[in-house]
């Protein structure tokens, strides 16, 4: 497997080995001794799987408490896909890193617990995959404005299809006190 590391610590872009033929392909897509060893844990809880269509934006979401850390792939499509740091103290506070993930690349990205996520689907449209750290908690949720100009995340689409949910979310700035998790070294 090929590890990419990314501008933000413990955010990974990762391009698992890929067995391919005339037939088909073959990858393993999880492996938790070896995802381990990477730093993801392996005790994953809450498998989920989203359909959206092209433009369609999900994000940027949060839990916290109770954070979810998330392993995510496209099994049809494209789309592109960003994490960002909120942790309240972290020295990349506010910071964003993105990569697009298709059904074509294989690639998997890894949003560790305490960071913001979301994506937007560039293909005609897209499945996506998350394997997550922790279950829904739906009074721990969070949004972030996807359009926040603080953070400055340069998506591939201008007009986004967006929920109410997801276009009425507060800038960084203007989260609550206590809304967003704190940064703990080490």
């Amino acid at each position: 497997m090929n590890v990419l590391e990314t501008d933000l610590p413990g955010v990974l872009i990762l391009e698992p080995r890929v067995f391919g033929d005339d037939r088909g392909f073959f990858m393993e897509t999880w492996n938790g001794r070896r995802y381990e060893e990477l730093g993801i844990p392996h005790g994953f809880v809450q498998d989920n799987l989203s359909f959206s269509a092209h433009g369609v934006l999900r994000g940027l979401h949060f839990q916290n408490p109770q954070p979810q850390g998330k392993l995510v792939s496209v099994l049809r499509g494209e789309v592109f896909d960003v994490a960002v740091d909120i942790r309240t103290g972290s020295p990349t506070y506010g910071r964003w890193t993105g990569v697009t993930l298709s059904a074509e690349n294989k690639r998997q990205f890894w949003v560790p617990p305490d960071f913001a996520h979301g994506f937007v689907v560039t293909g005609e449209d897209a499945l996506f995959s998350y394997k997550c750290t922790d279950y829904y908690a739906p009074d721990y949720d969070g949004s972030i404005l996807w359009n926040d100009p603080e953070i400055g995340i340069r998506w591939p689409i201008e007009s986004p299809i967006l929920s109410g949910k997801d276009g009425s979310a507060p800038p960084l700035a203007g989260m609550p006190e206590g809304a967003l998790p704190v940064y703990r070294a080490g």
